[in-house]
């Protein structure tokens, strides 16, 4: 295909049309329309990912998943787009999780509905771009162009307690983003120039920048405490619980499904390939408290009264595992991290909407004030217990592929490390199915007594995630195939 025919790629479809998109959402004035407006735009861009998967391992087409073009040319960045085996899987996720959500949210009302479904999409637009981006300047915009629109989403449509809550997330962002600002800017005065600047943004550049392993094991941590925000790993956890908590339905589903994923992204796009030798000096410390947070975090599920707050604690806990599996350094457990932060994704979006549906109905999320929910909507609850035996990697469900690579991977690494961390295993299972026990078993009493069955359409979207759930349980070999050259490549940076 010859380049000069192609006006357009993948990539910036991908980025730009939810863009225009949020930003035509803000004109309009009238909920049922601009709710309309969403769900079409999501699926455009659904189908677009769905093209742009097409043509994922046909060389001949490489022109339309890549394009860069002059944006700060004399600063050395260039708007560089591309999709690669990781790319493909996370724009994917992010394509899928969109429409869903604004199904499974579609009854919510929200005052000025067009500033929120506009603001869902510019963060669906920085979400993409941060997937895509092969520029470290184009990336740093995205992180914040996603981060930003949450902020205000959380922070004008979310609980009580929403402005605290907020407040907490914006301070760890900021401060994160900052620190990150801070290494790009000295990595960039340690790359090569082009020809139009003495430095360069690119990729490529900040790959093969000229790092000592002392100027490494500094600029390490700068580059890590912001992505371990994101993702959140112990101990920069804690404005996770009380964000999920407070943020509306849907933005949670967003936070939680796709943009933790940002952080895992970000380690293994920018870390590991940048500072090789700093990764292999702090890998144990990684591990450690990736394996402690693990722990802390499925005690602390134990104990949640709160539903909102169980999910963000056993999140906490698969998003360990996933970091500690890439600091183990070898492709079995980077494969699994690639195929678990897809299938976490799913699975978590899946508990959230069963959550948003027992809340709406009941009035309240307590564990303790809950039960009986099975006799009045038995199929809520099948679908409950399916999402809830997948998120803890039951076999033949979609995460359990993910987390025995992951296992194995650390395995090779550390047996003490692979040991403590399967302990999570078990714990995941004591509250899941208490949890699920409590809630959906037993009598019914006042406050779910007057529970209706879910509807026809939340049923189709439910149906949607489970057939996703075994269809890669069963047969993960697409997910291998997207992703095995990017891993490929990373594991040449461990060595």
């Amino acid at each position: 295909m010859d380049p000069k025919n192609i006006w357009i790629t993948f990539p910036e479809l991908l980025t730009w049309f939810p863009l225009v998109a949020g930003l035509v959402a803000f004109m309009i004035r009238e909920e049922k329309k601009v709710k309309a407006w969403a769900l079409t735009a999501s699926l455009i861009t659904l189908g677009i990912s769905v093209a742009s998967l097409v043509y994922a391992d046909n060389a001949k087409y490489f022109y339309l998943n890549n394009v860069s073009y002059y944006w700060l040319k004399y600063l050395g960045s260039n708007l560089t787009l591309g999709i690669d085996g990781m790319g493909h899987l996370l724009t994917a996720l992010t394509a899928i999780a969109f429409p869903i959500i604004f199904i499974a949210t579609g009854k919510t009302t929200y005052k000025n509905a067009g500033a929120f479904y506009g603001l869902m999409l510019l963060t669906q637009s920085g979400l993409m771009g941060v997937f895509t981006a092969m520029d470290v300047l184009i990336f740093y915009f995205f992180w914040e162009l996603a981060v930003i629109p949450a902020y205000f989403l959380c922070s004008r449509w979310g609980g009580e307690r929403r402005i605290q809550a907020t407040f907490k997330f914006f301070v760890y962002t900021f401060a994160g983003s900052l620190l990150m600002l801070v290494g790009i800017m000295y990595v960039y005065l340690h790359t090569y120039p082009t020809p139009f600047a003495e430095h360069s943004f690119a990729m490529n550049a900040f790959y093969s920048a000229t790092l000592t392993a002392k100027e490494q094991s500094w600029l390490f941590w700068l580059f890590f405490v912001a992505f371990a925000i994101k993702m959140p790993v112990f101990p920069f956890h804690t404005w996770q619980p009380d964000t999920y908590e407070q943020a509306p339905a849907a933005t949670t589903m967003v936070l939680s499904g796709i943009m933790v994923k940002m952080g895992v992204f970000a380690v293994i796009r920018w870390i590991v390939p940048i500072f090789p030798d700093a990764v292999n000096q702090f890998d144990n410390i990684v591990i450690g408290l990736s394996v402690v947070g693990m722990i802390y975090a499925s005690l602390i599920a134990i104990k949640q009264d709160d539903l909102k707050r169980f999910v963000a604690y056993s999140s906490i806990a698969h998003i360990g595992l996933m970091c500690a599996a890439i600091f183990a350094k070898s492709s079995i457990g980077l494969q699994g991290v690639m195929i678990q932060m897809f299938s976490h994704g799913i699975n978590i979006i899946g508990m959230w909407i069963v959550v948003d549906l027992v809340e709406k109905q009941t009035g309240t999320r307590k564990i303790s004030e809950l039960s009986g929910v099975a006799h009045k909507a038995p199929a809520l609850t099948i679908f409950l217990v399916v999402i809830a035996l997948a998120n803890i990697a039951l076999p033949l469900t979609n995460a359990f592929v993910g987390e025995l690579m992951m296992f194995s991977g650390l395995f090779r690494f550390n047996m003490l490390y692979t040991a403590v961390a399967l302990l999570s295993i078990i714990l995941a299972a004591v509250y899941t199915l208490n949890m699920v026990q409590k809630v959906f078993y037993g009598e019914a009493n006042p406050v779910t007594g007057t529970m209706q069955e879910i509807s026809q359409g939340q049923k189709l979207v439910l149906s949607v995630l489970l057939v996703l759930i075994f269809l890669f349980g069963v047969f993960p070999q697409p997910l291998f195939d997207l992703t095995k050259d990017t891993v490929s490549a990373i594991v040449l940076r461990f060595k």
